[in-house]
């Protein structure tokens, strides 16, 4: 993975999860969302990336499967 995909590739983990919490402050939800969900949007979604709406319905679809920290995220949105 070069350089610049992998920037892209946080760069769409971080707007996926900005998008599912989009009431939260940016600057405190994104630093709490890349926490939490990073890893699994890689584990789960890395296919999908930089494409940031394929990130998100995989994340939903993947829910289940997704570590507590972010599954939580998530739910914050219901």
């Amino acid at each position: 993975m070069t350089k610049t995909t992998l920037c892209l590739a946080i760069v769409a983990t971080v707007g996926v999860v900005t998008v599912a919490l989009a009431e939260k402050s940016q600057a405190e939800g994104m630093a709490e969302q890349r926490w939490a969900c990073e890893q699994d949007a890689f584990k789960f979604c890395g296919s999908e990336i930089p494409n940031v709406p394929r990130i998100t319905a995989c994340m939903i679809k993947n829910v289940k499967k997704l570590s507590p920290a972010c599954r939580a995220q998530f739910k914050q949105t219901g």
